[in-house]
């Protein structure tokens, strides 16, 4: 009886301490979220990929079909990618955290023009600014999007 309580006993704490790893370990980055840009015209999902660098893809458009079926990806420079619906579609990717809410060394693709820019993204609280660019960071643009899942 008192080898059964101790190892059962042993077994609970156990789970006990895989639970909390397990809940320190899996907590999401602040970053992972649905984010508005900045026109609120589209939703982007922002996630961690197994790579450990974060990517997005548009989860929602306000306004996702043209001429009654849904809009594709018309300017892609990939002829073969133009058909690809705009939902779903992948524009950030394969940035890296670098410090307290700096995401560095990823990518913008800008489906209203087809173009793919460096981009870096800040994190100030429920905001992103996210900053596409040529070359050096001082000669682009910067959006300002919020979060979209609250």
């Amino acid at each position: 009886m008192f080898m059964s309580r101790k190892y059962s006993l042993s077994i609970f704490l156990l789970v006990i301490l895989f639970g909390v790893r397990t809940f320190v370990f899996a907590q999401a980055d602040p970053i992972e979220h649905e984010w508005y840009n900045e026109a609120k015209s589209g939703k982007i999902k922002i996630y961690k990929a197994k790579d450990g660098r974060f990517y997005g893809r548009i989860c929602w458009l306000r306004e996702p079909n043209r001429d009654g079926k849904p809009k594709m990806d018309y300017n892609n420079p990939d002829e073969a990618r133009r058909n690809d619906p705009e939902m779903g579609l992948l524009i950030l990717k394969g940035f890296k955290k670098d410090g307290d809410g700096e995401y560095t060394d990823g990518t913008i693709y800008d489906p209203k023009n087809g173009k793919t820019y460096s981009c870096k993204i800040t994190r100030h609280g429920d905001q992103l600014h996210v900053r596409g660019y040529i070359g050096f960071s001082l000669i682009g643009r910067t959006e300002n999007w919020t979060r979209g899942d609250q």
